[in-house]
């Protein structure tokens, strides 16, 4: 069974900065695109930054100037670290991951939502 691990929310003042992680946990072959995902009331959930088993990133224009996406070398583990946060990156933030099987199929899992909260 495949389960993502989500950690490094918090409560940070606009202007600060904050890191978060998660990595992929369980039986499977490989980790394809690893990615960040927000979300708040009312909206649906958008892309923050994605990026794939080669390391190539994409960002949301909205987070591509103060947001930097990374993995480690297993590649099992995405980090989204996040500087100049504003009020409106306020939401729950889920990680995503196209796992591969044994089976050679690739699905997609999301973890379980981290709040991150930008206030003075």
């Amino acid at each position: 069974q495949v389960q993502l691990l989500e950690s490094g929310g918090g409560l940070v003042q606009p202007g600060g900065s904050l890191r978060l992680s998660c990595t992929v946990s369980g039986s499977f072959l490989r980790v394809e695109t690893m990615g960040w995902y927000r979300q708040t009331p009312g909206n649906l959930r958008e892309v923050v930054a994605v990026i794939t088993s080669r390391g190539s990133p994409y960002y949301s224009p909205s987070v591509m100037d103060h947001f930097t996406i990374s993995r480690d070398n297993p590649g099992n583990t995405v980090l989204l670290q996040m500087n100049s946060l504003k009020p409106e990156d306020t939401a729950v933030y889920y990680c995503n991951a196209d796992v591969q099987s044994s089976d050679q199929s690739v699905s997609p899992y999301w973890g379980q939502g981290t709040q991150v909260t930008v206030s003075s």
